[in-house]
């Protein structure tokens, strides 16, 4: 079998900002293993052309840049490579070889949006009533209480762990229990209220009549640790993927996963955007849009299930 050809050499120019990048700059190896191989495409595209690398023009790396795209290479790859080339160009433009750079206002393709993960309705609610495994009561109390409130109030993590007590002049949000609400500081700093159904209400009320078991006298944190100090981010994300384990479930669980199905089911349910835009508390309602394109699935499936001129013969 024959060996895979060697990779063209760089013109001397490119290695040196090659040599640059690695002594001056101090790129990380990892890095420069991607700049290497773009700046040989350039020079290759460049080579193609009969352009002199120096003398390329915009529209010369426009017409490179839509090759690769013709390629099909995704749009990480084209943003690593444009990385590349545009550095390369700012180089010589400090060295003054060059007197404007090529590069500059040509874009990568935006990546294809990801629709957020969310649970079906019944993994979903299977989670919120699941009980830990664990042998202390107080556990299983706190644990189930952050299940309850992660989906039944779509908090995100760092509000829920925020959660005091009680209201107070330094807390960022708590749950008032007698009028049903949850009282949150969110991104941008700003304030919502949500409510808090009846299920997460009576977890609650199971978890502050253990809570004193963990937590110290001064504590105000809501959710705290065996240790008696507030609960962490890393610390709820563990606690919640064991209590996804022990209920079942097919798939990983995190808890912005619970603010999806949160967000999701009320949609399916309700199909009033804005209403879900505020209990999110999203300051744009495009953010809240991407889930009517969840709710569009679910009515595909349940188109793809039960229509009859849907049935594949």
């Amino acid at each position: 079998m024959a060996d895979a050809a060697e990779p063209p050499p760089l013109e001397a120019a490119i290695a040196r900002f090659v040599e640059h990048l690695r002594v001056e700059r101090r790129l990380a190896p990892r890095t420069l293993a991607l700049y290497e191989p773009a700046l040989r495409e350039l020079q290759a595209h460049a080579a193609g052309d009969h352009v002199a690398l120096r003398e390329a023009q915009a529209h010369h790396l426009r017409r490179w840049t839509a090759k690769l795209r013709e390629r099909g290479l995704g749009s990480r790859t084209i943003a690593i490579t444009l990385a590349a080339w545009r550095g390369l160009y700012a180089y010589w433009g400090r060295e003054r070889l060059v007197t404007h750079n090529p590069v500059d206002g040509i874009r990568p393709p935006k990546p294809p949006q990801t629709l957020p993960k969310a649970l079906p309705v019944e993994q979903a609610v299977a989670l919120a009533e699941a009980e830990s495994a664990s042998e202390s009561p107080v556990l299983r109390a706190r644990d189930h209480c952050i299940a309850e409130l992660l989906y039944g109030c779509g908090l995100r993590i760092g509000e829920l762990v925020a959660l005091d007590v009680a209201p107070g002049p330094h807390a960022l949000g708590w749950i008032d229990a007698a009028d049903g609400t949850a009282h949150v500081l969110g991104k941008g700093s700003k304030r919502r209220s949500v409510p808090v159904g009846g299920p997460a209400l009576q977890a609650l009320a199971a978890w502050l009549a253990q809570r004193g078991e963990f937590a110290r006298a001064d504590e105000p944190a809501l959710f705290v640790s065996q240790r008696g100090a507030r609960l962490s981010a890393p610390q709820l994300r563990t606690r919640l993927k064991m209590l996804a384990l022990q209920a079942g479930l097919p798939t990983d669980v995190h808890p912005h996963m619970l603010r999806h199905s949160y967000a999701s089911h009320l949609l399916q349910s309700s199909g009033d955007l804005r209403a879900v835009q505020e209990l999110l508390g999203h300051a744009n309602i495009s953010t809240t849009q991407i889930y009517t394109k969840l709710d569009f699935q679910h009515l595909a499936k349940v188109y793809d299930a039960a229509h009859p001129r849907a049935k594949k013969k």
